[in-house]
């Protein structure tokens, strides 16, 4: 089965450069009108022009594609809510969104002042609530949509000097896994993308040979079947170098501990036991977690749940 975007209309931020750009071209290519949206700011989000965001569209529209520049802000939600507009009037739907702009303020969190944490997370995470928020009316009323938002293995494993952007990479979990509840009647299904690859903000840290590997085109695949109709929900997509593979997000079986052992030792006593990854599985939802916890208390108690109902 080929996947294709034909009739379909996606936005990709911070498309001027890397994998952005990748993104967009990957999913010209295969049939989608696309709207090229960076302000061409530096690497720590300052300065500001369309013209990264124009050569995308000045390529897609020599390679036969549809496509148009904006240059907003995305940290400022009511130019988004504009661009989104313009769009809705020129193609009348909007299907795809891939939330992919972001910048770097690197510095060890002691040394690192509050603007620039501050700074880093309006963009990353605000930027794509201001975009996700935009569309979301719309992908509703279609009963339609596909939304990637970009974390990274900072956010999900850690890297040294990275506390702002680690926290705003976490982030992405989060919004991804509630609104894949609240999308779900409408299909509109939304993953979370953890690439790893030779862009600007990579570029000073590896070896010739090793960003070579990294390209972003290897990337893009991955991307373009999150967006697709047959697009799975609420997944956590690593990829780089044209390896892919799946983070999860899993919970110890755990252990009931009565009044008596209900203590800071007692915790630390069978501190193994709560850690025992043997029957580890993953929790979907939220309230998965209370009912687990409720039914092994009810359990050790001897506690009938169904007849106090």
């Amino acid at each position: 089965m080929d996947i294709r975007f034909d009739g379909r209309v996606a936005i990709v931020t911070g498309a001027g450069n890397g994998l952005g750009r990748s993104h967009a071209l990957g999913l010209a290519a295969r049939g989608a009108k696309v709207v090229a949206v960076d302000m061409g700011g530096a690497l720590d989000g300052s300065g500001g022009s369309a013209t990264a965001a124009e050569r995308v569209v000045e390529e897609i529209r020599a390679a036969g594609g549809e496509a148009m520049a904006s240059g907003v802000d995305i940290t400022d939600f009511a130019a988004v809510t504009g661009m989104v507009d313009a769009t809705l009037a020129a193609w009348g739907r909007v299907d795809i969104l891939v939330n992919n702009a972001g910048i770097l303020r690197d510095r060890s969190f002691a040394k690192m002042e509050i603007e620039d944490f501050r700074k880093v997370v309006d963009v990353h995470l605000m930027g794509s609530v201001h975009c996700t928020k935009a569309v979301w009316e719309t992908m509703r009323r279609q009963n339609y949509g596909r939304i990637v938002f970009t974390s990274s293995s900072s956010g999900l494993y850690g890297n040294f000097g990275q506390s702002n952007y680690g926290a705003a990479k976490a982030a992405m979990l989060g919004l991804m896994n509630v609104l894949h509840l609240e999308g779900r009647k409408h299909d509109i299904r939304v993953n979370t993308l953890a690439p790893t690859a030779a862009t600007r903000m990579t570029e000073q840290l590896m070896s010739p040979a090793a960003l070579e590997l990294l390209r972003p085109e290897t990337i893009t695949p991955g991307v373009l079947f999150l967006v697709s109709e047959v697009a799975p929900s609420r997944t956590i997509l690593c990829a780089g170098a044209g390896v892919f593979a799946q983070t999860v997000v899993t919970e110890t079986e755990g252990v009931y501990l009565d009044e008596a052992q209900r203590t800071p030792e007692g915790v630390a006593a069978h501190f193994a036991a709560i850690s025992d990854t043997t029957h580890e599985r993953e929790l979907t939802e939220a309230f998965h977690q209370t009912d687990k916890f409720v039914t092994m208390a009810a359990k050790a108690k001897g506690v009938d749940l169904k007849a106090s109902r």
